[in-house]
């Protein structure tokens, strides 16, 4: 998931959008309560833009098109069938951060479930759950709409977060507001306090070694991004800090980090995002945009830059 924490420090834009994926009901039931980044991505947006497809095909995490291959092994057309995908990163005592993805869609589960008791993929129980294994992971039918699926050791915490054997999101507070003010755009994510820091050490490049950043980063309380692609591409990026005084200094500190990528990089296309970014900050909150066209934006995908802060 690093991944995408680390996308915003380079595209750095907003979105109303046309399409927009909120977090349902048994997703959120799911997600245990120590997650450090939730991304919820609109199949139906990828589909009509040629440019949310290259970004999927460029950051999202290699077990997605294991996934994506294993559900249409079992009859389900991920173009048609899916409707939402949404990964949530979340920190375990033992196992150190896992990860859970959610499908929502229409996916006829009784004949998904017909197809795999005729191919003998025989299911391991769980509580009162029956985990089918498919490749490396395992999934679940949370509901007839709604599809868990992940490594097992990450599939079955979130089966306890939502049977009542670990705290659940609805636990936190402090993610749980910024999902509920960031769930819109074709591409929407929250980072926790932790997540936000190492996103923005990323973003600001030498201009983290600065004092101010060392007082700053502690006072960061979140962050929630929102990507739309309706026309071209526009990206919003809201931190959340302690006051507004913070706000101002790290303000301060992200337009000095923008000027010197844009001083370092030789790479026009490079230059063209970072000019196109905009940094300020409103009451407790850093605000950054970014806007460009299609053939501006998928020609950055492509840059150095781009495959240097998505590693």
């Amino acid at each position: 998931m690093r991944r995408f924490e680390l996308v915003v420090a380079l595209l750095l834009a907003t979105g109303s959008s046309a399409f927009a994926a909120p977090l349902a009901t048994a997703a959120r039931s799911v997600i245990p309560k120590d997650v450090q980044q939730i991304i919820t991505v609109d199949y139906r947006a990828l589909k009509a833009s040629p440019t949310a497809l290259a970004l999927k095909d460029r950051v999202l995490p290699p077990n997605l098109k294991e996934f994506e291959k294993s559900l249409k092994a079992l009859g389900v057309d991920p173009d048609k069938d899916v409707e939402s995908l949404t990964f949530a990163a979340f920190r375990t005592s033992k196992q150190g951060v896992q990860v859970i993805g959610i499908a929502q869609g229409m996916f006829a589960a009784k004949q998904v479930l017909q197809r795999m008791n005729a191919k003998k993929i025989k299911p391991t129980k769980y509580h009162d759950s029956w985990l089918y294994p498919v490749g490396s992971m395992q999934l679940n039918f949370l509901d007839e709409f709604t599809i868990a699926f992940g490594e097992a050791s990450a599939l079955q915490a979130a089966l306890d977060a939502r049977d009542g054997y670990a705290e659940s999101l609805s636990s936190n507070s402090a993610i749980t507001d910024l999902v509920n003010s960031a769930d819109q755009g074709s591409v929407w994510s929250v980072l926790d306090a932790t997540g936000t820091q190492n996103m923005l050490k990323s973003a600001l490049g030498d201009a983290s070694q600065l004092g101010d950043y060392d007082v700053v980063k502690k006072r960061l309380l979140g962050s929630r991004y929102a990507m739309d692609f309706t026309n071209g591409v526009e990206f919003d990026l809201n931190v959340v800090t302690s006051d507004a005084v913070t706000a101002t200094m790290l303000s301060s500190l992200v337009k000095a980090g923008m000027m010197y990528r844009r001083m370092t990089t030789s790479t026009p296309s490079e230059k063209v995002a970072l000019e196109s970014v905009t940094v300020g900050s409103d009451s407790d909150r850093l605000q950054v945009h970014f806007k460009a066209d299609d053939s501006k934006f998928q020609s950055l995908l492509q840059s150095d830059l781009f495959a240097a802060v998505s590693k």
